[in-house]
């Protein structure tokens, strides 16, 4: 074997590292899936979808998993070592949810990434392996009858806690429904720039490079993307910044703030930008946009986007936006507040997280944001409008915070959304979007005026 050769990492230990960076380390699986996809330690076409689909789908289908894996660990499953769970994850998951590994493969390639990274560990894997599949057809699972909440949560592999709440709120068939649309994978859109260019013209320019599109149903400005599109980011389009990637519902946040050539506007937790280039992207370039985040790495990223897409009207500002600069007091026509939050609305794409969220953990969200929407307040000038987002689905993030902030802030009302689809707007005026029902990430919208 080369040199080269033993460098090459293979899709199945791949995935099992990224799974342990993961879990040991809070990291979050897309940028670590870029990392590698974007070198050259893994070359292979075949070899590349393989290690997107064990990592997400892994991801996706742990709580069913685990229940495999207990049932057939004779010990206490919570001592497992973490890389010999992940291990296990990865080779259930190509025996139960791919068609096109044979069984001995899986097996045997499971096996061998034991030997590499938990030696002692490689007869365990492969006893477990080999009694999983001999019983593949016999696995005992929980009845819906007896007890919905933990049959849905193994069968259809979510946090318990998450599925009581929905079935509260829901019923079982749409608490079903809420799971399989999370445990789908979601089709990527793009946001067309209008700096430079229209959705018809967009959608042509990618046909010309052989990826096909359509347009978004609930975005004026997206198109979802209908062949795979693994050289996205080396295709023309969008190095010349016709387009960026951009869930459609995210989309909407944008419309929602409705911010008007030449005016002032806010964005106060900017992160890496999607949404501020899309602000000024409706203000046709003219008028000025202040971007404030925590993480100056992010606002670096926001900066050379903006070149890319052409845009000249964003002023970056590192900082905390629980505290407000007197500069900014009163200053702005328009303010975005797209809160941090806890992302549930988010799992079709980042299915770590439904691991990491616990019920208290909704409750520090919401005081944040809280926090954050007496500071994004102040910054609003008499009759200006404030738009509050999340990509939660929980009301302790969403009408709650509305709630609490209107009771104490009698200088701004709610107003109907503005620029938003109306089948996306509840009973409540609130802007909602659900990826079981609408197809997009669960988004959460309310916008307020300021009294003169």
């Amino acid at each position: 074997m080369t040199e080269e050769r033993k460098k090459q990492k293979t899709p199945r230990g791949a995935a099992v590292e990224i799974l342990n960076r993961i879990d040991q380390q809070g990291a979050h699986a897309e940028p670590l899936l870029d990392e590698i996809l974007s070198g050259t330690e893994i070359r292979n076409p075949q070899d590349r979808g393989l290690l997107t689909e064990l990592v997400y789908g892994t991801l996706r289908m742990r709580g069913r998993l685990d229940w495999i894996i207990a049932r057939h660990y004779r010990g206490d499953f919570s001592t497992l070592e973490i890389p010999v769970r992940n291990i296990l994850r990865t080779g259930i998951y190509q025996l139960f949810f791919t068609d096109r590994i044979p069984a001995f493969a899986a097996v045997n390639e499971a096996v061998g990434v034991a030997k590499k990274g938990c030696p002692a560990a490689a007869g365990l894997v492969n006893a477990i392996l080999r009694n999983v599949l001999r019983e593949k057809e016999r696995i005992a699972w929980p009845e819906m009858a007896k007890d919905p909440g933990r049959a849905i949560a193994v069968l259809h592999s979510h946090p318990r806690w998450l599925v009581e709440r929905w079935l509260d709120r829901y019923g079982i068939d749409e608490t079903i429904a809420v799971c399989r649309a999370n445990n789908g994978i979601p089709p990527l859109a793009v946001r067309v720039n209008g700096l430079k260019t229209s959705r018809e013209k967009a959608v042509a320019a990618l046909a010309a490079e052989g990826i096909t599109a359509e347009t978004t149903r609930f975005s004026q400005d997206g198109i979802i993307l209908t062949t795979p599109a693994a050289g996205l980011r080396e295709t023309a389009a969008f190095r010349d910044g016709l387009i960026r990637v951009q869930d459609e519902a995210s989309q909407l946040v944008a419309h929602l703030c409705a911010p008007q050539p030449g005016e002032r506007v806010l964005d106060l937790c900017a992160g890496a930008g999607g949404k501020t280039l899309h602000l000024a992207a409706l203000m046709k370039n003219r008028g000025k946009i202040t971007a404030v985040d925590l993480h100056p790495d992010k606002l670096r990223l926001l900066a050379a986007e903006a070149g890319r897409l052409g845009v000249t009207i964003v002023e970056t500002h590192p900082g905390n936006a629980t505290g407000t600069p007197e500069a900014f007091r009163g200053a702005f026509d328009r303010v975005l507040l797209d809160a941090p939050c806890s992302g549930l609305g988010t799992l079709r794409r980042n299915p770590e997280i439904r691991w990491r969220i616990a019920p208290a953990d909704l409750e520090k969200c919401a005081q944040l944001q809280r926090r954050l929407l007496r500071s994004a307040a102040l910054c609003v000038k008499p009759g200006g409008r404030l738009a509050y987002t999340t990509c939660a689905v929980t009301p302790e993030e969403n009408e709650n915070v509305v709630a609490d902030f209107l009771a104490g802030h009698p200088a701004f009302t709610r107003i109907s959304p503005e620029g938003i689809p109306p089948e996306l707007i509840d009973a409540d005026g609130f802007f909602r979007s659900f990826p079981h029902r609408h197809g997009t990430d669960g988004f959460f919208g309310a916008l307020f005026i300021r009294s003169i």
